[in-house]
């Protein structure tokens, strides 16, 4: 049974794709989701794969059985559309381009993609980047009613982030339209924990009130599609974000109730990035977020929840294969000539050290104090 919150609002999670595009669309009816987001590729890789999963058809043919709508594509996390590197800007809007073209092969409605940082060049340098970007990227996408939309995510501030507040969030979309780009085509989500880390005190009902009423005036809550409802490890105003489960963070119970059932936000859908998603935590914190908006304590979590982490690996199978059909591995060679000594490194784990590296060091390069960012 899809988890309808009280009003008939949509509630959904972001689930790996990595077993399965098929047993993920089922988990998400198990669970009782509403909603769906995923990755359509590796979300820490610059490459896109070339061609379409084979389970692609099967996949919307499930969401459309179980009523599991929207699908929202989240963008890879190496996009910066805000930096003044041109070589990076450039890699930024052609895998954000290939994630539109993904999201038209997956039904999806939404590509989910953070501001970026405009790396100490300033507010408005970044929003012309980021409209750059945008427009680019839509000339080269499918346009008309059922096109996906360019959703772009509130920033918690660390490293120059964009869009950490409504106000911020304005200038880039009016940026956007001084370009002549349809507007109707860029949307927006509010991240909680995001919210938080930026200093707004969601415990607090005027706060969010204001919020709304700032965003709506500016930008029109009509573009306010998408809440990622996290709740959050990190201090109010802190610039950082760490995700937490539902109701056990500092955010509480309090504040998230304030989002989800907030009259305004009827129309927005809800969607978790908490922790532990593959651990079974996606269905333990979808009821938890039911259990908040219709005002039921929460059961209290065992002690090995708060150790886990959100899983970032998240992908759709390579094309034309998946987990049952993948050829298996040669067997390890066991003579003692073959054999290395305790302790030495595989070639594969130094080539896994050695991609761990590379891809830190973009991500420092796109995001000064990447850490803080999810």
């Amino acid at each position: 049974m899809a988890a309808m919150l009280p009003d008939g609002r949509r509630l959904g999670a972001h689930l790996p794709l990595g077993n399965g595009m098929v047993k993920a669309a089922e988990r998400a009816h198990a669970i009782g989701a509403s909603a769906l987001q995923v990755f359509a590729d590796n979300p820490t890789a610059w490459r896109r794969r070339n061609d379409p999963p084979r389970e692609l058809v099967d996949f919307r043919s499930r969401l459309a059985e179980y009523d599991i709508s929207p699908l929202a594509i989240h963008a890879a996390y190496l996009i910066n559309l805000a930096g003044p590197e041109k070589d990076f800007f450039e890699r930024s809007v052609s895998v954000l381009t290939a994630e539109m073209s993904a999201a038209e092969a997956y039904g999806a409605g939404f590509v989910n993609v953070h501001a970026g940082s405009h790396r100490g060049a300033g507010i408005p340098a970044g929003a012309e980047r980021i409209a750059e970007a945008v427009a680019r990227t839509l000339a080269e996408s499918r346009g008309g009613p059922d096109a996906p939309r360019i959703v772009l995510e509130n920033s918690a501030g660390g490293g120059f982030g964009m869009g950490t507040t409504a106000e911020e969030l304005a200038i880039i979309l009016d940026a956007i339209g001084a370009r002549g780009v349809d507007v109707d085509r860029v949307a927006f989500c509010f991240d909680a924990a995001h919210l938080w880390g930026a200093g707004y005190d969601l415990r607090r009902p005027g706060v969010v009130d204001g919020l709304l009423s700032t965003f709506d005036r500016l930008i029109g809550l009509d573009r306010l599609v998408m809440i990622h409802l996290n709740d959050t490890k990190s201090e109010l105003g802190s610039r950082t974000d760490r995700h937490e489960h539902v109701g056990a963070g500092q955010i509480g119970p309090g504040g998230l109730r304030t989002l989800l059932c907030h009259p305004r936000l009827a129309r927005a859908v809800y969607i978790l990035e908490t922790p532990g998603m593959e651990a079974g935590y996606d269905a333990i914190n979808l009821r938890r977020a039911i259990d908040i908006a219709v005002g039921r304590p929460l059961p209290e979590l065992q002690p090995e929840a708060f150790l886990l982490r959100r899983e970032r690996g998240r992908i759709a199978p390579p094309s034309g294969t998946d987990r049952a059909t993948r050829p298996s591995r040669s067997p390890r060679r066991t003579s003692a000539a073959g054999r290395k000594p305790a302790g030495a490194p595989s070639q594969r784990s130094k080539a896994s050290s050695s991609r761990r590296v590379r891809l830190h060091r973009e991500r420092a390069g796109a995001f000064p104090g990447w850490k803080s960012w999810d």
